[in-house]
């Protein structure tokens, strides 16, 4: 009876291994939940970055807009920032939101790369992008000039990637 007691951990070791495996051989890690697309976006208002007054992130009747939660500790955003501010150069408006981020990281990181934000505004606890359900950041929603979340984009937009989000807007 002690010689199985002596076993009990290797065996409960090996439980959780078998079950570990189960679970990661099933789960396909390129799956990106899309929970809020078709539906409409969270009312939130969040502070400004420069002003800290509490803001609206989308203004009812505005046009299609993209809303990018990013971060300055977030290398894959300084990888697609140039595409944000080609954006900007064409026209599209896009709502920059700082996931997790100081105001004054987030201010020097806009400095030193160029504002490609129509407004920035502040996730400092993160529930803008809870209730967004973002999975980490960079990440882009397309929300239609209804309030409808069109689609999303889940890391760093390409070149394509934006054309794409772009033609579900018209």
């Amino acid at each position: 009876m002690k010689r199985w007691l002596a076993f009990t951990p290797l065996l409960i070791l090996v439980a959780l291994a078998a079950l570990f495996a189960g679970y990661a051989l099933k789960r396909d890690p390129r799956v990106q939940p899309h929970a809020l697309v078709g539906k409409p976006m969270p009312a939130l208002s969040l502070p400004e970055l420069t002003s800290g007054r509490p803001a609206p992130i989308r203004v009812p009747g505005e046009g299609p807009i993209l809303v990018n939660f990013f971060a300055s500790w977030c290398a894959p955003c300084e990888i697609e920032h140039p595409q944000l501010m080609a954006l900007k150069a064409q026209g599209v408006k896009v709502v920059g939101v700082a996931y997790k981020d100081a105001p004054a990281n987030t201010q020097a990181f806009l400095t030193r790369l160029g504002d490609p934000f129509a407004q920035r505004l502040l996730d400092r606890d993160g529930r803008a992008g809870l209730e967004f359900g973002v999975t980490g950041v960079p990440e882009t929603y397309l929300v239609g000039s209804d309030g409808m979340i069109l689609a999303k984009h889940t890391g760093p937009l390409t070149p394509d990637a934006a054309e794409d989000l772009l033609k579900k807007a018209r």
